[in-house]
């Protein structure tokens, strides 16, 4: 009989026992019938029932059959228990759905390989060693012009592809009243073919494309966008958009699963490289690079290559530093070319969220180890009820191992019942945090699609949890010893502490999460709090652009036009804004001394920009229209006391190594944060605007505009449309609240405290049913003895206690063991945190307090059942 007949008799139980007899007294008839004697064809036939099994083995696959009896034994199980059963199931949801959810963004930011041939050939090209600020760093960034010169060099080993960050930006298909965001990114004109890749619709950049700065001004949409934005229109060839200044003509869409080669952030549009304005820029770092191994050439060869081209333009760069720190240009000139493997891209997401990412997987598993105690527990107090009936299965011959079977089944049917509902979860939460990773108005598009690795890690971890939470129990159950547990001899004593470990364990689990739910939340409350030494209320950064480049002029006439516009307080012009992530610096000189060690931040700003943003003015005067640079600036807090050792600067002079020149100090302010609010507090120059250069002209700057309305944005339509009315060549490229901008710098924090809550919630709920059922078995286990002791005297307070004090002595133990483990794991989270110690009392206090009144709330039921048992009641039934 073939194996597929045989899987097929599994589910046809009835039908074959009825061909099987029908076969046996099919066979006995004609026996009968040709004269053997019935009693004596009896006697040689045996037992029917055992011909019968031995007919059904035949039939059948043994041990799949027993897995069949088994499931549908612990069906009926399961569905004499409802309600708890409901409860198990929905926990383990909760838990396998976290952990799915968890697997999930890990597997699309850090483990999923690009759609590329051979992404296990695909490394990127990487700097390492020390900032100017003297951090050392690892960094993917570059300048074009280094870019060609390695991939000359690399020529026959690897084929090198640049790619810059995807950013979002503002376009038209029409009018300037009908701007949209897309995302944006420059790419090599040959990335496609070396990705192997082919258009769905059009063509895709060559080679060609790609070759002289500005002269192809061509756009290939991810198909995403396009199914987006276009609904799959065949008609988007040729259509043209303004971004910027310039008029890009749609030539392809990109294959359907390629969004880009940096996870966290779809591609809308890819331009080529050329038509960036930094190409010819040798200080300008804006891409990353790819490198494209050749069959069968190691990274280390091509890292060879490239170190000695690394080298000759960093000492040809260096010979522009003079004047700077001897250190300082030791570590510039000392720097080592990487190169990493890059299967799955390169993401500044992933640089920031892994070990985010790491710890929400941390708490998810913390969470799914509770859960499976608890289940550990209940299904032991189940074994303890059903250990008659497995003491009966025993005495008729089943093994041990057909009972561990018989339980492990049971679990399993638990862990597959949670799955849909875990799935659900999953594919709920895991896009509502990626939804949460930026801020609203940028959110984070990450690909998340349900294949067959999210499947596998689903069916693995009902595997797991099943081994987890089943199989001790199950070995348990299976030990059953018959005659002892026939007589009513079984030790329940044994079967109390293994369940009072595994509370101490969840207890232990809990108290962790809860301690990194308070460091995380602390956090976010004290980094988005602190004082940022401006004012954002109110104040609109707008990103402005000029084509061709305009000269001071006409951007001291913008700025002029948009304070008459109603409703505007003041305006003032920037090179960017505070806290956008744009840096400018270099070391500073005093008095003809050598230049310092320490980093100097500077910006360049308009006069009236210290007004617009409310950082007071402490000594001086703010900078004046007639002021140029290098000549006036004011200097923070931060600068007159690492260089004047906190005298009043003002008066004095200094000279900048990069850039040149000789500033005077006209003015002291109050320290505002300029890159990051989590860094010290920098010196910081603000110099003017304009140099006073004749040819001097400007592309692209920010219009801070502080306005009297309560919500800024209100204005957004006004200025879009009255800044090319100032002057037709500037366009607004970008509006946004500096709230919006503030906020931003607090993502990661805030993601991460809603989602420690969340579990530390989670883990408290769990951890209390937990408790709550031990001890409600406890009492159940030990009426007798209460009742004994209540009828020679006890009163209910001493009852009560002796309850409470097992839960307490439960609790204390995993509350040693938490704290041990949240002060082990604190070294790994130590740079996601802000201010903020394991050691605090506020950090101990807390989670250790509400874990007490969660332990109280849990024991008060199993406390009430202990006082109401009615001795004379208790004694008789026993």
């Amino acid at each position: 009989m073939s194996i597929w007949s045989r899987i097929v008799n599994l589910f046809r139980g009835e039908r074959l026992s009825r061909e099987i007899d029908e076969e046996l007294q099919a066979h006995l008839a004609e026996a009968i019938a040709k004269g053997r004697d019935p009693a004596e064809l009896q006697r040689a036939f045996g037992s029917a029932l055992r011909v019968r099994e031995q007919s059904r083995d035949l039939r059948l696959i043994p041990w799949l059959d027993s897995l069949r009896a088994d499931a549908v034994f612990g069906w009926r199980q399961l569905r004499k228990r409802k309600v708890t059963s409901a409860a198990a199931v929905l926990s383990l949801a909760l838990a396998m759905g976290a952990g799915t959810s968890a697997f999930r963004l890990i597997d699309a930011l850090l483990l999923r390989p690009l759609p590329v041939a051979h992404p296990e050939r695909l490394y990127a090209f990487a700097i390492q060693g020390f900032d100017p600020g003297g951090r050392f760093r690892v960094t993917e960034s570059c300048e074009y012009p280094l870019f060609e010169r390695m991939r000359a060099a690399a020529k026959g080993q690897a084929e090198l592809i640049a790619a810059s960050w995807v950013e979002r930006t503002e376009l038209t298909y029409a009018s300037d009243q009908e701007m949209e965001h897309a995302y944006r990114q420059y790419v090599s004109g040959w990335m496609f073919d070396t990705f192997g890749m082919k258009p769905v619709l059009g063509r895709l950049f060559q080679e060609s494309d790609d070759l002289t700065p500005g002269a192809h001004a061509y756009a290939v949409l991810s198909y995403d966008y396009w199914r987006r934005r276009f609904g799959r229109d065949p008609n988007v060839l040729g259509r043209t958009f303004r971004m910027g200044s310039h008029i890009y003509q749609i030539i392809g869409v990109a294959p359907e699963r390629f969004s880009g080669t940096e996870p966290g952030t779809m591609t809308d549009i890819f331009i080529p490289t050329m038509m960036h304005g930094g190409v010819r820029e040798d200080d300008w770092a804006w891409i990353r690079s790819f490198v494209a191994l050749r069959p069968g050439i190691a990274p280390e060869s091509v890292r060879d290559r490239l170190q000695p081209v690394f080298q000759v333009v960093q000492e040809e760069r260096a010979k522009g530093f003079a004047g700077w720190p001897t250190s300082r240009l030791n570590n510039f000139l000392h720097q080592q070319v990487l190169v990493e493997p890059a299967a799955s891209g390169i993401s500044g997401m992933r640089k920031d969220y892994w070990r985010a990412l790491m710890v929400l997987a941390a708490l998810a598993g913390l969470v799914l180890l509770i859960t499976c105690g608890n289940l550990a527990n209940l299904l032991t107090a189940q074994a303890a009820a059903r250990s008659r009936e497995m003491a009966l299965r025993v005495s008729i011959g089943a093994g041990r191992w057909r009972l561990v079977q018989l339980v492990l089944v049971e679990s399993l049917l638990l862990a597959l019942l949670a799955m849909p509902a875990a799935a659900l979860l999953a594919s709920w939460s895991a896009p509502l945090v990626v939804s949460r990773i930026n801020p609203p108005d940028n959110p984070a598009r990450l690909a998340l699609p349900a294949d067959w690795r999210v499947l596998g890690f689903g069916l693995a971890l009902a595997v797991a949890v099943t081994i987890l939470f089943g199989l001790v129990p199950a070995l348990r159950a299976s030990a059953v010893t018959p005659a002892s547990t026939l007589k009513g001899g079984d030790n329940p004593h044994a079967r109390r502490r293994w369940m009072r470990g595994l509370i101490a364990m969840q207890v232990a689990f809990c108290l962790a999460v809860l301690l990194l739910a308070g460091l995380f939340s602390a956090t976010f409350e004290r980094l988005s709090h602190q004082p940022l030494g401006f004012s954002a209320d109110r104040l609109l950064a707008v990103e402005t652009v000029a084509a061709p480049a305009q000269r001071p002029v006409y951007w001291d006439q913008l700025a002029a036009h948009m304070r008459s516009l109603p409703g505007v307080e003041s305006v003032a012009l920037a090179a960017w804004p505070l806290l956008s992530g744009n840096m400018q610096g270099g070391f500073v000189a005093v008095n003809g001394q050598p230049a310092s060690n320490v980093l100097s931040y500077s910006l360049r700003v308009s006069p009236g920009w210290l007004n617009t943003m409310k950082i007071p003015l402490i000594d001086g005067r703010d900078l004046r229209p007639g002021d140029l640079g290098p000549g006036a600036a004011v200097v923070n807090e931060a600068f007159a006391q690492t260089y004047f050792h906190g005298e009043d600067p003002v008066g004095k002079l200094f000279e900048r190594t990069r850039g040149g020149g000789r500033f005077e100090i006209v003015g002291l302010v109050r320290n505002a944060h300029y890159q990051d609010p989590r860094e010290i507090l920098p010196p910081t120059l603000y110099e003017p605007m304009w140099t006073g250069d004749p040819q001097e002209a400007l592309s692209s700057a920010t219009l801070l505009v502080r306005t009297s309305m309560a919500n800024p944005l209100a204005l957004a339509t006004t200025i879009r449309r009255e800044v090319p009315r100032a002057w037709p060549e500037f366009r607004v490229s970008n509006i946004r609240t500096q709230l919006e901008i503030n906020r931003s710098q607090t993502v990661r924090e805030r993601l991460l405290a809603m989602l420690a809550l969340f579990f530390a919630g989670a883990a408290l709920l769990l951890a209390g049913i937990g408790l709550y059922g031990v001890l409600d078995y406890s009492v159940l286990q030990r009426r007798r003895e209460i009742g004994i002791r209540m009828a020679i005297g006890a009163r209910p307070g001493d009852v009560a206690w002796r309850v409470v004090a097992e839960a307490v002595s439960m609790v204390l133990l995993g509350a040693l063991a938490g704290l041990a483990i949240g002060g082990s794991s604190v070294r790994f989270i130590e740079a996601l945190l802000y201010q903020v110690k394991l050691t605090d009392w506020d950090m101990l206090a807390i989670p250790t307090l509400t874990l007490l009144l969660a332990t109280l709330a849990a024991s008060l039921p199993a406390v009430l059942r202990a006082v109401r048992i009615d001795p004379a009641a208790t004694l008789r039934s026993d």
